[in-house]
C-alpha cells in the first residue's frame, strides 16, 4: 500500500520509498525526499514563481530519462500552475512549486528541477544572467574554475556580482542578479562576454558549440538566456549515478578548486555553515543592470 503522509497541511501519496534511485551510493528515493525536505527553505525561493521544467528518472540514471514542461497526469488540483505561451501551443502551462508540498509532491516523481531566467510575473523579462561553463575532455571543472574567475572579474567591471554554484554535471554555472531586464538583451550580452572570453583566454575558452572545437576547451554557454531555455536550478539534485546537486559555492572554494563536487550528504552542513550563498539572487537590491 502507498503511505499518505501529510505535509504542510496537505496529504500526499509517497510511492517507493525504499526504491534505490542513485546505484552508485545506494541513495534511495525516500532519502531523496528527506533531502528536498530539509533544503526547501534555501531551494524554494529560486524556483518560486517560476514555471518548473522537469527532467524525470523514476528508475535513476541508467532507465528511462524524460524532459517535461507540461504538468504530469495525475498533479494534484492543488499545486499552482501557470500559462507559458509556446509557438506549438498557445494553451500551454506549467508547474510552479510555491511551497513545501508541492516540492515534495514533485520530487516523489523523482525530478531535476530546471527554471527559465525570468518569473511568471515577467516572461521574457529575466532578473538573473547565467553562463553554463561546458568543460570539453580533457577539460574539467578546474579549469571551468579559471574561466569563472574570469568571468566573475569582467561582469565586476560592468557593476554586475557574480555567483557560482556546481552544474551539478562536469562543469559550473555562474548567476548573475538582474534588474528586470528583456531577454533578448540580456543573451546579446551574455553571447559578447562569450567571445571576449574567448579573445582574453584563447588556448581555454570556447563561444561555440562546435563540437570538433571542444575538446580541452571550456564551452562559456551563454544561450540558457534565451526566453525559452531553462537552467538546473540551485539545489536540484541531478540524474547521475551519485546524487550530485547544483549547490552555490564561495569564491574562496573556486580559487582553491575545492569542493566542486557537492552530493546530497553535503548539503545541510553547507547550509549551516554559510547558509543560502545564492540568497543575493532573489534579492532586488542585489540587482544590478547591464551597461
Amino acid at each position: 500500500m502507498t503511505p499518505i503522509t501529510e505535509v504542510a497541511g496537505r496529504r500526499l501519496a509517497l510511492s517507493n520509498l525504499d526504491k534505490v534511485i542513485h546505484p552508485a551510493t545506494g541513495t534511495t528515493k525516500g532519502e531523496i525526499l528527506h533531502y528536498y525536505a530539509i533544503t526547501a527553505e534555501a531551494l524554494l525561493p529560486h524556483v518560486r514563481n517560476r514555471p518548473v521544467s522537469f527532467l524525470r528518472y523514476p528508475d535513476g540514471p541508467d532507465g528511462q530519462l524524460f524532459f517535461t514542461k507540461n504538468p504530469p497526469p495525475g498533479t494534484p488540483s492543488w499545486v499552482q500552475t501557470t500559462p507559458v505561451p509556446r509557438t506549438e501551443d498557445s494553451r500551454a502551462r506549467q508547474v510552479v512549486i510555491a511551497d513545501l508540498p508541492s516540492l515534495v509532491w514533485a520530487a516523489n516523481l523523482v525530478v531535476e528541477f530546471h527554471v527559465p531566467q525570468w518569473t511568471v510575473d515577467g516572461q521574457a523579462i529575466a532578473d538573473r544572467m547565467v553562463f553554463d561553463l561546458d568543460p570539453g575532455a580533457p577539460a574539467t571543472v578546474e579549469e571551468c574554475c579559471e574561466v569563472a574567475l574570469w568571468l566573475r572579474d569582467r561582469l565586476a567591471t560592468d557593476g554586475l556580482e557574480a555567483y557560482a554554484k556546481t552544474s551539478g554535471s562536469k562543469g559550473l554555472h555562474i548567476l548573475v542578479p538582474l534588474a528586470p531586464t528583456p531577454s533578448a538583451r540580456v543573451s546579446a550580452y551574455a553571447k559578447e562576454l562569450a567571445k571576449e572570453g574567448e579573445a582574453a583566454l584563447p588556448r581555454l575558452v570556447l563561444h561555440r558549440m562546435n563540437r570538433s572545437l571542444r575538446p580541452g576547451k571550456v564551452f562559456v554557454d551563454h544561450s540558457q538566456n534565451a526566453a525559452a531555455k531553462t537552467t538546473a536550478a540551485p539545489y536540484t539534485l541531478r540524474a547521475r549515478s551519485e546524487p550530485t546537486v547544483s549547490a552555490p559555492l564561495t569564491w574562496e572554494e573556486v580559487e582553491a578548486r575545492q569542493n566542486l563536487v557537492l552530493r546530497l550528504a553535503d548539503i545541510a552542513p553547507r547550509l549551516d555553515r554559510h547558509g543560502d550563498l545564492l540568497a543575493p539572487l532573489t534579492d532586488p537590491d542585489r540587482a544590478g543592470r547591464l551597461p
